[in-house]
């Protein structure tokens, strides 16, 4: 039974970490202390330093040896689980759909995958846990910590990389074109297929009469392209496999252009990047807590950088020509936000834009092919291996497993200057990760992003169908008492944050997952008190 001092304890955990979030949010929202670039300058001292310090802390003062075999197994039953659950239902469901529809039920795995098993553990879970259920928790905690970090925003970033990747060959090499691709090389400087730098392929055909695809950054991408002033086509080369040209994105001559609402259509660019609003947000969401894409000189203005959209490769009979000529006042608006005023809401910027008539061919498009297993676990394994080396978390994960194996094998003490110099930094992460989450929720113009329909869904699947699916799994390899009990909470706690820094570089639903962090923050609490009082009766 739950006593008003076991109440008291819980609220004396967390009532502090909701004070510094509801502080950052007055300081923006209320009081204009903070500028957008000021908030952007905290998140990025949260998300290089103080998160990843806290996390080596955390893992590091954990002992590998004492690992509970049963609770770990537990957490990775239930996840394989939904995994498959979805998987299946995405099966069933692409049975029936359109061969270009069947390609876009991925979107909806990686999405509910998100939302049902990956919750806010280091910042939320520890604490709440603790005061919940005693010190012996905080392992727990860490060892999910350690697990997601290593294993699960891995595959989960696999997932985004290999779904960026099959959009970018579904686009140049539609049908049964990108079969005949043998090899993938990437330059040294493409870090992501993600969309969020402009990026070209180039086929090739070898003395061996195999294709080769060359992906390599965009040479409109260069310093001094004017990207950002101006937009043009140039063909880079006619397709000897699926008789579509490839264009790259470049830089025309300098003389005025028409808007570029105007210039494009689905016959006219295979890869292109649209203008992005002038108005500068100073906050960028791929800083929240972690993932740098690539070391920058600044990334104050990420959302406004440059917004991909996917497109069809053209087929021009009769050679090439310019992009915007010939459009004939045919073509759809772009983006309404050009040279306005920037929507701040999180919508999917990887889509498809489309003329009418070209929805009714796409309807009668043949089945997608795909270049061999092989081929492509090795360009997704590329990317994810360079986009994890420059993620701070994922050095101070393994550096904090690695010495925890070390300093608990031989009884080895970190010296007392380092250890007090971690320390400082660590003691700071919660509060600052806090703090800024309430930053993030201040500059958002609306809490719920994605409707208040489909924020009930995802809130359902993040507290119910979650802590069902970890009870079950709980119970199945035989959890009893206050282990079951802190399985069951842990799986009621808020959206994780990587999750979302993902769904905003990849484009994939960030709607939906703002709302997880965001919202689900707010009655997360309340959520997982009741779970407490309900399992303690």
């Amino acid at each position: 039974m739950i006593t008003w001092e076991d109440f008291y304890t819980v609220m004396c955990a967390m009532i502090p970490l909701y004070f510094a979030m509801f502080l950052a949010y007055g300081s923006v929202k209320w009081w204009k202390i903070f500028t957008p670039e000021q908030c952007s300058g905290i998140n990025r001292f949260v998300a290089t330093f103080a998160v990843p310090v806290l996390s080596f802390h955390f893992i590091s003062h954990n002992n590998p040896y004492q690992m509970d075999s049963r609770f770990i197994l537990a957490d990775t039953l239930s996840k394989l689980l939904v995994l498959m659950a979805i998987s299946l239902w995405a099966a069933l469901s692409a049975a029936f759909a359109s061969p270009r529809r069947r390609g876009r039920r991925l979107d909806w795995v990686i999405t509910l995958f998100s939302v049902g098993t990956l919750p806010n553990t280091l910042v939320m879970g520890i604490p709440l846990l603790r005061a919940m259920y005693g010190d012996f928790t905080q392992s727990l905690m860490v060892q999910l910590v350690v697990l997601q970090c290593i294993i699960w925003y891995t595959l989960l970033l696999f997932l985004f990389e290999y779904r960026a990747a099959t959009l970018l060959i579904e686009d140049q090499f539609p049908g049964a074109a990108a079969a005949a691709i043998t090899k993938f090389e990437i330059d040294g400087d493409i870090i992501s297929l993600d969309g969020r730098d402009p990026i070209q392929a180039e086929s090739e055909i070898d003395a061996d009469g195999r294709l080769r695809v060359r992906i390599r950054r965009s040479t409109s991408s260069a310093p001094g392209s004017g990207m950002s002033s101006s937009l043009g086509i140039t063909p880079r080369r006619l397709s000897n496999v699926s008789g579509a040209e490839i264009f790259s994105v470049n830089t025309p001559a300098r003389q005025p252009q028409p808007a570029l609402a105007e210039q494009l259509t689905v016959r006219d660019i295979t890869f292109g990047y649209r203008s992005a609003s002038p108005h500068p947000s100073g906050y960028a969401s791929s800083d929240a807590y972690s993932l740098q894409p690539t070391p920058r000189a600044s990334n104050f203005n990420e959302l406004e950088i440059c917004t991909p959209v996917w497109v069809r490769s053209p087929a021009v009979a009769g050679g090439v020509k310019p992009a915007w000529e010939d459009c004939g006042g045919r073509c759809e608006q772009v983006d309404k936000d050009v040279g306005g005023e920037k929507d701040l809401s999180f919508r999917s910027t990887s889509k498809f834009v489309v003329r009418k008539e070209d929805e009714i061919e796409m309807e009668g498009e043949t089945e997608q092919e795909m270049p061999a297993a092989l081929v492509m676990l090795r360009l997704i394994l590329t990317v994810v291996g360079r986009k994890l080396s420059r993620n701070p978390n994922t050095y101070s994960s393994i550096l904090g497993l690695l010495w925890s194996l070390i300093s608990f094998k031989w009884d080895i003490s970190m010296p007392s200057l380092l250890k007090e110099s971690i320390k400082i930094i660590s003691d700071a992460g919660l509060g600052m990760a806090m703090f800024s989450l309430g930053l993030f929720m201040a500059l958002q113009p609306r809490i719920v992003a994605c409707g208040p329909k489909m924020a009930a869904i995802s809130m359902a699947i993040r507290f119910l169908s979650g802590p069902t699916v970890m009870s079950a799994a709980s119970m199945a390899v035989g959890l009893r008492g206050v282990r079951l009990h802190t399985a069951i909470v842990q799986a009621a706690l808020p959206q994780g944050i990587v999750p979302f820094v993902f769904a905003r570089e990849y484009g994939l639903h960030p709607d939906i997952l703002s709302t997880g962090v965001i919202f689900g923050m707010l009655v997360s609490l309340p959520v997982t008190l009741l779970y407490y009082i309900l399992l303690g009766l």
